[in-house]
């Protein structure tokens, strides 16, 4: 099949990826109104034609923190990628460099904040949970600025994980030949077998669920 559109992606993935891979990658959690509302309302951003102006050369390149990018797009965070492909986030990180844009790489990652750096050059965001250990917060911070990330993208709506129907249907779980490689050394890389999700009683027993704007 020739992809001449990105949606056309979701077909082929529901064709190639294991039920449960392709229903947490493509699921919202319960009706999935929230999903079905953010896409309706990026279909209500629209572009404003000009007309009789010279299009001959067209720059759309932006700044994101100061940060010169090629376009207004970047790749924001997605867990677990290789679950979908074996290079994961490292072809995404390639992937980036190439297009000039910013990669923002997850906690829940399947490959570690060195590993992407060692990609090669680029600029790179890194997406933080926090966990009722500041200690393994912090470590995880100082790591990706030893790698070379750029920025922080903190992560504070989900004190607790939406009901993902999809996931609990699926018995969703980590496949054990991979693990959340941020955490590989502090015994949180793994994530157990439960009766409904696996990565809903991951966070349940994990993510700091006290978190405001007075406890931080």
């Amino acid at each position: 099949m020739e992809i001449t559109n990105v949606t056309e992606y979701e077909v082929i993935a529901k064709q190639k990826l294991p039920k449960m891979v392709y229903d947490y990658y493509a699921s919202g959690a319960e009706d999935q109104w929230t999903l079905a509302e953010n896409r309706n309302a990026f279909s209500r951003i629209l572009f404003r034609p000009r007309i009789l102006i010279d299009v001959s050369k067209i720059d759309i390149a932006t700044t994101v923190l100061g940060f010169k990018i090629s376009m207004p797009i970047m790749i924001a965070p997605t867990a677990m990628q290789k679950m979908a492909h074996p290079e994961g986030e490292y072809a995404t990180a390639r992937a980036a460099s190439a297009a000039g844009t910013i990669m923002t790489l997850s906690s829940w990652a399947t490959s570690s904040v060195e590993e992407v750096a060692s990609t090669g050059p680029g600029i790179r965001f890194f997406q933080l949970y926090v966990y009722k250990d500041r200690n393994v917060v912090a470590q995880l911070v100082r790591r990706a600025e030893r790698a070379g990330f750029k920025a922080i993208a903190l992560t504070v709506d989900t004190p607790r994980l939406g009901r993902r129907e999809a996931d609990i249907k699926n018995r969703f779980t980590l496949p054990p030949f991979l693990t959340l490689k941020n955490f590989e050394g502090l015994d949180l890389g793994k994530m157990d077998k439960a009766d409904d999700s696996g990565l809903a009683s991951y966070v349940a027993g994990q993510i700091d669920r006290t978190l405001s704007w007075k406890v931080c």
